[in-house]
C-alpha cells in the first residue's frame, strides 16, 4: 500500500510503523537506500512504482533537507506515471536539532508520526 523510504535511525522506526499498520491491514514496504551517493535509486524507483504511494522519512529539517532530492528522483522518474498520491516528506522541525533528549524527541519524527502519516497516505487523506 505504501513505500517508506528512510534512512539511518528512521529505518528501525519505520520497520516498527509498518509492523503496527500490518495490524490494521495496510501493507508498508520499507526502502533503506543505505547511502545517499551513490543511491540506489533503482529499488526506490521499482518500490514507489509497485505501490503508488511514498512517504519520505528523515531527520534532517523539512527545507533543504536530503528528502526533497529523494522526492525528485522519484518525481523525474518512470514511477511518477504509477503515483496515486503527491510524495509526502515527513521530516525534522526546520529548527536545530535540541541535545537535550525530550526536546530532541519532540522535533524529529517518531514512531507515532510515521504511522499516522503512511495512514494518512493509504486511505487517501494527504
Amino acid at each position: 500500500d505504501v513505500t517508506i523510504v528512510a534512512t539511518a535511525i528512521k529505518v528501525a522506526r519505520a520497520l516498527e510503523a509498518a509492523e503496527q499498520l500490518s495490524e490494521e491491514g495496510i501493507e508498508v514496504e520499507v526502502v533503506d537506500p543505505r547511502t545517499l551517493k551513490p543511491l540506489d535509486s533503482e529499488t526506490i524507483v521499482r518500490s514507489a512504482s509497485k505501490t503508488g504511494r511514498v512517504l519520505i522519512v528523515h531527520e534532517a529539517s523539512k527545507t533543504g533537507g536530503y528528502g526533497g532530492e529523494l522526492a525528485a528522483v522519484i518525481a523525474e522518474s518512470e514511477a511518477f506515471d504509477y503515483l496515486d498520491a503527491p510524495i509526502v516528506r515527513l521530516a525534522g522541525r526546520d529548527m536545530p536539532i535540541p541535545y537535550n533528549r525530550t526536546l530532541e524527541y519532540h522535533t524529529v519524527p517518531q514512531v507515532e508520526d510515521i504511522v499516522a502519516a503512511a495512514r494518512r497516505l493509504a486511505q487517501g487523506r494527504v
